[in-house]
């Protein structure tokens, strides 16, 4: 291997040391005295539950809504594809808690979907766990579809033009040919996906609200603990979801993302 230029060692360097040193904090000042107590203390359990299922459920939906999109955005030109793409990519800089209260305005019982929800079904989306993987995947979708775009943009073509030669048609050549092909760049948008919906706070903290056992996700949790002055606490469940995210990402990139 080349020799690393000296110039971009310092900083890099001083780069993994901002970003590890926090983490190394936590495992300093962890009470592992109390740590097998308080890890059982009633709703820890139940808000890592709830955080696993709800990011997976809004990484699915994730899937089954931002695949098509990623798909019409790199090989279908029609008017305004630019402001579409800009308008899927708004939730990445939009604040959370703006996300959440636009939810609001859409989802809430007199919100512009909400309130015919509520008159046909009786159906009520905020403050509820419904709610909180709404929430997730609003904020994690364009993770997604960011990653899927630009798999299909560098995908060959010349095996989907070659399906279709030999006459099969657009949804087999899609199901068969390009799904295959972007594989690996549906694996890695789903793992953003997950990893930022398993630490989405602001847009569900406004949109869903904050009920243990309903809508308590683990950042929520940490948020409340550290509220209450319940410093040891708050470090013991930030512990915690980083073990459970640190390792089901390393899995999940080791077994798909970088799978020949």
């Amino acid at each position: 291997m080349r020799r690393f230029p000296l110039p971009l060692l310092v900083p890099a360097v001083v780069g993994l040391a901002f970003l590890v040193l926090p983490l190394l904090g936590l495992l300093v000042n962890a009470p592992w005295g109390t740590l097998p107590e308080r890890l059982v203390e009633p709703g820890i359990l139940d808000a890592l539950r709830l955080s696993l299922e709800c990011a997976t459920l809004a990484t699915v939906v994730s899937l089954v809504l931002g695949v098509p999109i990623a798909w019409l955005l790199a090989r279908v030109e029609f008017p305004g594809r630019r402001l579409v793409r800009a308008l899927v990519t708004v939730p990445l800089v939009l604040p959370p808690v703006v996300g959440g209260v636009a939810l609001l305005l859409v989802f809430g019982r007199f919100g512009l979907v909400g309130k015919y929800l509520d008159q046909a079904f009786g159906f009520t989306v905020p403050f509820t766990t419904t709610g909180v993987v709404v929430a997730e995947a609003f904020v994690a979708m364009p993770f997604l579809i960011i990653a899927v775009e630009g798999a299909l943009r560098g995908a060959d073509a010349r095996y989907e033009e070659a399906a279709a030669t030999l006459g099969a048609g657009r949804l087999v050549t899609f199901t068969h040919v390009t799904l295959p092909l972007v594989a690996p760049g549906i694996a890695a948008g789903a793992v953003l996906c997950w990893a930022r919906a398993l630490g989405e706070f602001g847009a569900t903290i406004t949109f869903a609200g904050n009920y243990p056992g309903i809508t308590q996700t683990m950042p929520l949790a940490v948020y409340q603990t550290l509220e209450g002055g319940d410093l040891d606490g708050a470090i013991v469940l930030s512990l915690l979801l980083l073990v459970v995210s640190v390792g089901i990402l390393a899995t999940l990139r080791d077994r798909w993302i970088t799978s020949p």
